[in-house]
This record gives C-alpha cells, structure tokens and sequence, in this order.
C-alpha cells in the first residue's frame, strides 16, 4: 500500500526542477533547494555526494543530451521517507525518448532528498 503524500510530489517536483536547470546559476540554486548539503546521487555512470558534485553531474548531462529534458514518467509512488518515480530523458525537437531509468530517493526531514538511488532501464549505445 502507497502512501503518497505532497511531500514526496513536492521533493521529485524539486528533483526535476534541477535537471532541467540549464543556466548554470539557476542549476545551483535548484540543486540546493532539492538536496542537503551532504545529500548523494548514485546510478550506473555516477556516484557523487554534495551540491557542486551533484551540479556537476546535471551540467554533464547537459552537455552530452543538449535540447533534451528530463520529465516524469508515471507516478510518483511513496511512503515514509521514501519515494519512488519512472523518468524519462526527451529530446525538445522530436519528443522521442532515448533515455529512461527510475529513482529511488531519501528525504530529510524537511523534505529535500538525502540519497538517490537511479537505475537506467534505457540508455542509447555508446553511453
């Protein structure tokens, strides 16, 4: 049984906010709003802890998937301090996506995340 709240909205809406930030002022100011200071992001290509590493990460991915954006895939399922959600990576041109994993995020008391957990269900070849 879900318990999905707006807390766990609030936290995966933040979460997208940051990797469609493009500016990179904009992107660190997201990238705080949506995790702790020592909050992580762990998928198959990275393992980083802290905002610039974090941000590092996001502006990386800009540069490789330019005119792309990140959006959500399904719903956003969550209990506790856990929340879990299907994204997508989607080309502004075409609207095809090439890209697609789910998450798996921890949320701190005041409800930015302190730990993502991503898998890649779908990543083009050479990536």
């Amino acid at each position: 049984m879900s318990v999905n709240t707006e807390r766990h909205q609030a936290a995966a809406a933040r979460y997208f906010e940051a990797w469609n930030a493009a500016e990179p002022e904009a992107l660190g100011k997201a990238v705080a709003e949506a995790w702790t200071p020592d909050g992580t992001y762990t998928d198959p290509l990275a393992d980083v802890a802290g905002h610039a590493q974090i941000t590092a990460v996001i502006a990386a991915a800009h540069e490789q998937f330019p005119g792309f954006a990140f959006r959500l895939l399904g719903a956003v399922d969550g209990h506790h301090d856990t929340a879990r959600f299907g994204w997508e990576l989607v080309n502004q041109a075409d609207d095809s996506a090439p890209v697609a994993g789910f998450d798996v995020v921890t949320l701190s008391e005041d409800g930015r995340i302190r730990q993502v957990l991503g898998f890649l269900d779908r990543v083009p070849d050479g990536v």
